[in-house]
């Protein structure tokens, strides 16, 4: 006859090893991918930003723009209307168009204002990208703002 094996304190204990190196395993991967990935960093130094926000904010809100993004056929469009709906040009316009997650895709696409809208070229992946833009209007006043753009597959 086969002789029985017991379950004993020593097999319990090395299952109980074994569960939690997988656990500590699987979460120092993910803590690495996640700071491997995302810069995490807004600004250079958050106290001299604090100081003049107010300021920065109220002077962007004083000129009413709306802005939106779509993308679409390979081109992204991005639109900056004032409180009456029309079309705004911007005396100058910076834009990094990347994923919300990670600085791996982002690229600076060429926008150009064709009347109604800011257009670039750019093939974008199914997914949620940002477009970090920084534009000047035409009094000087800055405008910064974060731009979520859903593409759809």
């Amino acid at each position: 006859m086969a002789e029985e094996k017991k379950f004993t304190g020593r097999h319990m204990a090395l299952i109980f090893g074994g569960a939690f190196s997988v656990i500590i395993s699987v979460n120092l991967v993910l803590a690495y991918s996640a700071v491997k990935t995302f810069p995490g960093l807004e600004v250079k130094n958050s106290y001299v930003a604090s100081q003049e926000f107010d300021l920065r904010r109220d002077a962007q809100q004083a000129l009413g723009w709306q802005v939106s993004a779509k993308a679409s056929d390979g081109q992204v469009v991005l639109k900056i209307v004032d409180a009456t709906g029309t079309a705004v040009q911007v005396q100058d316009l910076e834009a990094v168009l990347g994923r919300a997650t990670h600085v791996k895709d982002d690229m600076t696409p060429e926008f150009a204002f064709d009347g109604q809208a800011y257009v670039a070229q750019a093939n974008l992946g199914e997914g949620n990208w940002n477009i970090r833009m920084n534009a000047v209007a035409k009094d000087g006043t800055a405008f910064v703002q974060r731009v979520i753009l859903r593409v759809e597959g």
